[in-house]
């Protein structure tokens, strides 16, 4: 049985939750229901993405998190439409609202488009900023010119009417647009060429911009810098954004809502305090244990024993049984579905989320939210 037929009322109620800026009645911006994303390898198909449905809401900044490994750049990717030649998308809808002066229009599916329609979706309508910056660039040619091309793609702004509006973009990520415009790729720091990309992101005023580990392999200082740049443009500009992370810190400070995501499935989704402060799912609680503190001592650093599944050979049952220290006789034979816990705005796939939460989350450090 095709289990898109299946989510749309499970979703509809998983995501009643909106900012609280927000009109209740604003259509989200993007609505997965169902998606399934596979890779064919040698031994088999990696169950990459298994029957995922959420929703983005307009203005809102989701955070996905998870360990490497559990599907939160294919995701990304697939929302996109990038995902490499071996990727299957086997099921499911992306259904992306588009707008005319703040208007809502039409709404599509994104795995239906093709051609113009397609381009014009990736960039000006969803635009992604890479985890490896460097290479999201093309090293022989200036910033200008990367910035040129991306807007003659789109028949958007030529000339000084482009150079103009990307001078206004470096300002507004803080950086020299007398420096940036004319440089290459390499001959700027690590933060500069993230910050350029993700003005680049910005330069068609997309809707939605997806942010996979914007701040990987930077120095704190330089993180500290791109996030507060993150929050100044979110209310400058009001665009939705989906921001693929495993620091949690990271996600706790930027979120609205937070999504957990464990091999190829979300396990948990709540507001972001009830995340942090409130968790529910054995996965979510260990990774927020995970987390040293400044006041814990060294010897008190707590992990998740065992490894990440196999996603050739996933177990049987809920994929974190092998894991999971309140694991039963039922998780190791059916696995559980998204289902509301506290509240119809927190949901969790867990048959002991109650006992976890009563005795996993007792001993919880707590990360600030």
């Amino acid at each position: 049985m095709n289990q898109v037929a299946q989510q749309p009322e499970t979703l509809q109620r998983q995501n009643q939750t909106l900012r609280a800026d927000a009109p209740s009645t604003a259509a989200p911006t993007l609505s997965v229901k169902g998606l399934t994303i596979s890779y064919q390898a040698k031994r088999g198909a990696v169950q990459a993405v298994r029957n995922v449905s959420f929703e983005v809401q307009r203005g809102e900044a989701l955070a996905l998190i998870g360990e490497s490994g559990s599907g939160k750049t294919t995701m990304g990717l697939g929302m996109v439409r990038l995902l490499p030649s071996t990727a299957t998308v086997s099921q499911g809808q992306m259904l992306y609202q588009r707008q005319l002066d703040g208007q809502d229009t039409n709404r599509v599916d994104v795995l239906q488009l093709k051609g113009r329609d397609l381009r014009q979706f990736r960039w000006k309508e969803c635009a992604m900023v890479f985890q490896a910056a460097l290479n999201a660039f093309n090293p022989v040619l200036r910033i200008s010119d990367q910035f040129g091309d991306t807007a003659r793609a789109h028949s958007y702004l030529q000339g000084k009417d482009l150079a103009e509006r990307a001078r206004q973009l470096f300002e507004l990520v803080r950086l020299d647009p007398e420096r940036v415009w004319r440089s290459y790729p390499h001959e700027l720091s690590g933060g500069m060429r993230q910050r350029v990309l993700i003005a680049l992101g910005l330069l068609l005023e997309p809707q939605l911009l997806i942010l996979d580990e914007p701040t990987t392999a930077l120095d704190i200082l330089t993180q500290r810098n791109i996030m507060d740049v993150l929050k100044e443009l979110r209310q400058r500009l009001d665009f939705s954004l989906l921001f693929i992370s495993h620091d949690l810190s990271l996600a706790a400070e930027l979120a609205d809502r937070v999504a957990t995501m464990y091999a190829g499935k979300l396990v948990e989704i709540s507001d972001v305090y009830t995340t942090f402060k409130n968790p529910v799912h054995p996965y979510t609680i260990g990774l927020i244990n995970a987390v040293p503190t400044l006041t814990a001592h060294r010897d008190h650093v707590a992990s998740i024993p065992g490894s990440p599944p196999d996603l050739i050979d996933l177990p049987r049952g809920c994929k974190f049984h092998p894991r999971c220290p309140l694991a039963t006789e039922r998780c190791r034979e059916e696995e559980p579905e998204l289902v509301p816990s506290t509240d119809d705005t927190h949901w969790v796939a867990c048959w002991n989320w109650e006992i976890a939460r009563s005795q996993l989350s007792a001993g919880q450090k707590g990360t600030s939210a």
